[in-house]
């Protein structure tokens, strides 16, 4: 091939990844919300009550809480995950998701005495694959979950919800989903990037599946971007498995 020819097909590689590059940062910008001009109108806030077919909000869980109040202010939540006792077997755990803390929390788990019985969660999410380990660990543990009115799972904390041998889900509690956010905003080939988020899907839906959830609960995610959140109606979460029957 001609020297020149071979420049060029250089030069289109690389302005194809500095292209993906450009995308990858501009999901950062996105979610840290620098909304760039012409996105179009911002989703309203998590304080706006929520109907069928009008279902995105923005993620902004430090700024926004639910229409609905929760029966305690839990104020500002920890930058990781708490566990701290309610009644009896009933425990809270609350926070952020964050590296380490499937292990940590997992620990405290298998060590709490009595044995933990029940999860009261709230949380705005955090690292995907943490909260799928300690999502399975909740499961082996034989441990159920539990949302309460006017508090919130958003983001990764479905999976922890997931994970729960029964799920009890009060109508007027918010749980959402949307796309991962992946934090690369590096120079990568576009393989490369495209393997990775496609190899950590398959790893959410075939956590999902084993829970027992729909895994086409994922397309509400997947249609909605990373500084923005779908909270599912209670039909929702029924349809998808969210919600376990009474026994």
């Amino acid at each position: 091939m001609p020297r020149n020819a071979i420049a060029r097909t250089l030069m289109g590689v690389l302005i194809f990844q500095l292209g993906i590059a450009a995308f990858l940062i501009l999901g950062d910008m996105r979610l840290g919300q620098l909304r760039m001009p012409g996105f179009g109108p911002e989703a309203p806030g998590l304080t706006q009550p929520v109907r069928p077919g009008d279902q995105r909000r923005t993620y902004a869980p430090d700024r926004d809480r639910p229409a609905v109040q929760p029966a305690r202010d839990p104020g500002d939540l920890p930058d990781r995950l708490v566990l701290t006792p309610e009644t009896g077997a009933t425990w809270r755990l609350e926070g952020e998701i964050a590296e380490g803390d499937a292990t940590r929390i997992a620990d405290m788990l298998a060590e709490a005495d009595p044995a933990i019985e029940t999860l009261i969660l709230q949380s705005p999410g955090g690292t995907v694959s943490e909260a799928l380990s300690l999502g399975r660990a909740i499961r082996q543990a034989g441990i159920g979950t539990r949302m309460l009115s006017g508090e919130y799972c958003l983001s990764a904390c479905p999976y922890l919800l997931a994970g729960g041998a029964t799920r009890r889900i009060d109508p007027d509690a918010s749980v959402g989903v949307h796309q991962h956010f992946y934090g690369r905003n590096v120079l990568l080939p576009a393989f490369v990037a495209v393997e990775d988020i496609q190899a950590s899907q398959a790893e959410v839906m075939d956590y999902l599946d084993d829970m027992g959830i729909d895994p086409m609960v994922m397309r509400h995610g997947l249609g909605t971007p990373p500084d923005e959140i779908y909270i599912l109606v209670p039909e929702e979460l029924e349809r998808y498995g969210f919600v376990t029957p009474e026994s």
